[in-house]
Parts: structure tokens; sequence; C-alpha cells
């Protein structure tokens, strides 16, 4: 079948392939091109086959959850361990072989930017840089700096 024909797609090995490509992290215009379509054709068929957008939604969520666990992980720190290697000949044998010879638990500090990016997107409204104050004439306003502390001024 030529490339580019929609009924391709929506095979069982048509839809893999969309998956795949989603979960390698390829953008909908690098898919678009792997197909032989162009972006706006892929749109199109994403709205018409729902096989199509399922297929790429899976895909993406995949990475989506890797790289989410991945920045949590960055955020709060995270322990290792680190084996040191080395080649030693085999008394027995005399073929060179593996050897552990040292094992060295490392620790990754918290990421102070990883914490500010996820509480910024996870609780915009405590964490964004930017607030809304609206001054009705009233006697109070709340005033909130931009480490997300709260205060009330009293003018009175």
């Amino acid at each position: 079948m030529a490339k580019g024909k929609y009924h391709e797609w929506l095979e069982p090995d048509g839809l893999v392939r969309l998956e795949g490509w989603a979960r390698d992290g390829l953008t909908d215009e690098q898919i678009a091109t792997n197909m032989g379509i162009s972006p706006r054709t892929l749109y199109t068929w994403m709205e018409r086959f729902p096989q199509i957008m399922q297929a790429l939604k899976r895909g993406k969520e995949v990475v989506d959850r890797q790289v989410e666990n991945a920045l949590r992980k960055r955020a709060l720190g995270y322990e290792y361990e680190e084996i040191t290697e080395e080649l030693e000949r085999d008394p027995e044998t005399g073929e060179m072989v593996v050897v552990s010879t040292k094992r060295v638990v490392k620790q990754v500090l918290p990421d102070v930017t990883a914490q500010i990016f996820w509480l910024k997107n996870r609780k915009p409204d405590v964490w964004r840089d930017r607030h809304e104050l609206v001054h009705d004439g009233g006697v109070a306003v709340q005033i909130i700096d931009d480490i997300g502390a709260e205060t009330d001024d009293d003018d009175s």
C-alpha cells in the first residue's frame, strides 16, 4: 500500500508504530513525516479516526510518566550505588574477568530548580511568579509575596 494512506495506519501494525514513535518522544510533526503526510493531514486523521489519536496518546503517556517520575526524583533527591569494576585475570583459567572492586552509596541532593518547576506547575495558585491583586476600595488588602506566603495589610 502507498505510504501515507490512512488505511495502513488503522491496522494493528500501523497503530503500534504510531504508539512507538510517540513513546520515543517524536513530535507530531516528526510522526507525520515518518508517515509520509503533512502535519495538517495527521491532525485531520486524528479527528476522523479515534484509533490514531488513542495510539499517539498512549505512547505519549508512557514518556510523560517517565519524565514526571524523573523530575520528582530529581526534585526530592535520591541515593544510588556506584560499583567500580575492573578486569582481573582468573588464576584458574587465565581468562580476563570483570570483578567488582568497590561499592559506594552516593547521594544526589534535591534540585531546587526542579522543585520550583514542579511547584509552579502543580500548585500555580500558590507558587506562580505573578499574582493579580484586586483592590476594591476596602480596608484590607491581601499581599502575596514571591514565595507564596500570605499576609494581611490593614490600612486603618
